[in-house]
């Protein structure tokens, strides 16, 4: 007896260690990704001499809110450009949100749910976008625009980037995790196969449509490459292609760009916070049926 009790003491502490172990890791971890984020809060309340010295500075020498309030600064309202390119981003990144989150659902219902001829063949053909590089659909969706009058408009940095193959697959494997029986309830009472995708598919597809929202959602906000070459003005220019505008050739607004940075970030962080529980229950059950 004594002897059971000792190996379950010397049991208990080795998983108390490993415990204990695993959270100096993640704590270290989480203080290393940390250290950009608070390199670039402080450098936004610097001067711009300092922020530009040969060694920079840990905490600012001289605090100042230039950065933030000033005549270049990103909260500028009057003179600055950094509120109407939040705006831009703000209104594209929801038209895309809303866009991918309908059509990438109702696709992913009709290869989940629906028997049609090459149904397979046409669902790997869209899976195999994926593998192509969005450098190399640069010039095509380029090409179009300019056809269709599309450059430097708000059409023309959301309507091309409304569906998306990840969406399309991540909704598909979705829907193909709810039980049938529910549906084949619904056409007994009368439902059309619309119907049963708008009123019961749809409704219990929360979890997956707060990750492709989320995902839809950052990526776009995030992204450069397309809208750089679709905003030609800079009325039109977006966050990320924005930003870009505060470095020159000589010189670098270096805490102009980190303000604006930390800026950026927030309405990620807001959506995340919110919707954490279900993206993570929508990445778990996605995966369920291949």
């Amino acid at each position: 007896m004594a002897f059971q009790v000792g190996v379950k003491k010397r049991t208990g502490f080795s998983g108390y260690t490993k415990e204990g172990l695993f959270y100096v890791i993640l704590i270290g971890y989480t203080c290393l990704t940390a250290i950009p984020f608070l390199w670039s809060i402080l450098t936004s309340f610097k001067t711009q001499a300092e922020s530009s010295r040969a060694v920079p500075t840990g905490l600012p020498l001289h605090w100042t809110l230039q950065a933030w309030t000033g005549p270049n600064g990103v909260l500028n309202v009057t003179n600055g450009d950094f509120p109407h390119w939040f705006l831009n981003s703000i209104i594209v990144a929801a038209l895309v949100t809303v866009g991918n989150l309908f059509f990438d659902s109702l696709a992913g219902y009709a290869f989940a749910r629906l028997r049609f001829p090459g149904r397979s063949t046409l669902f790997f053909i869209i899976i195999g976008t994926m593998m192509v590089p969005a450098a190399m659909t640069l010039l095509p969706v380029f090409v179009i625009l300019v056809k269709l009058s599309w450059i430097n408009t708000y059409q023309g940095l959301a309507i091309p980037f409304m569906v998306s193959a990840f969406g399309i697959f991540l909704m598909r494997q979705f829907f193909m995790s709810l039980p049938l029986e529910l549906e084949e309830a619904a056409r007994v009472d009368g439902l059309s196969r619309f119907g049963i995708y708008w009123r019961i598919a749809l409704p219990l597809s929360k979890p997956a449509l707060a990750t492709l929202g989320i995902l839809q959602f950052q990526g776009n906000w995030d992204s450069f490459l397309m809208p750089s070459f679709i905003a030609s003005s800079s009325s039109m220019y977006t966050l990320p292609v924005g930003l870009q505008h505060y470095a020159f050739a000589y010189i670098t607004y270096w805490p102009q760009e980190m303000a604006g940075s930390m800026i950026v970030i927030i309405p990620i962080m807001i959506m995340y916070i919110f919707l954490q529980r279900f993206f993570i229950e929508g990445i778990s059950r996605s995966g369920v049926k291949g």
